[in-house]
């Protein structure tokens, strides 16, 4: 595989490596413009609910990504597993934005107002259990992890077809009625689940 600078004992920093860095930085990219647009006074007579929804928008997308992508090798040969991380991750970093704009702007760390919300409205206690499953995904995105779990690693990721379903159920409840864009990011959801469900129970035959 090329290297990009130095000499073979330390060229370390490979092309792919690049890429993941200018994904990650272009992934973030509308957190900061929704950041711009608030510190702006841009997001609409509701700022708070307009900029929650939209990085729990953003979760859901990069989510979708991350999991199509074993799909489009399996359909198409073109492989981007080396990036499924990096979007993983930027699913994990929109999910904590979206998480930390409803306790911190919306509930304004009232704990116990946000203990009663959470436990009385059935939508935050699927999204709160979506994103408790994703944190240990989160953790052990690493090469370390890998390594130190073997197997079990792919168990636990597993997990992320767990938190698809919860995201999807979470993200549909949350809009109040069947829009379009709620309907379809759902029904994607759904769908990438099934396709993987199809190949694991395939693969065990």
């Amino acid at each position: 595989m090329p290297y990009l600078t130095g000499t073979p004992r330390n060229r370390t920093v490979m092309p792919w490596r690049f890429e993941t860095w200018v994904i990650t930085l272009l992934g973030l990219g509308p957190a900061a413009l929704y950041f711009w647009y608030g510190a702006h006074d841009r997001l609409g007579a509701d700022p708070v609910n307009v900029f929650e929804r939209w990085l729990g928008l953003w979760a859901v997308r990069f989510l979708l990504v991350t999991l199509c992508i074993t799909p489009v090798r399996e359909v198409s040969g073109y492989s981007l597993l080396r990036y499924r991380r990096t979007f993983g991750l930027l699913a994990f970093w929109y999910a904590c934005m979206h998480v930390a704009v409803y306790v911190a702007l919306d509930q304004q760390f009232d704990m116990a107002v946000l203990w009663r919300d959470i436990t009385h409205r059935p939508f935050l206690m699927i999204g709160a259990g979506a994103f408790m499953l994703l944190l240990p995904l989160a953790v052990t995105s690493n090469t370390w992890s890998i390594r130190r779990l073997g197997r079990r690693w792919r168990m636990l990721h597993r997990l992320v077809y767990v938190v698809a379903i919860l995201a999807a159920v979470h993200f549909l409840m949350a809009f109040k009625t069947y829009t379009p864009t709620s309907v379809g990011y759902a029904t994607m959801l759904c769908l990438l689940v099934l396709w993987r469900g199809r190949w694991i129970i395939r693969r065990r035959r």
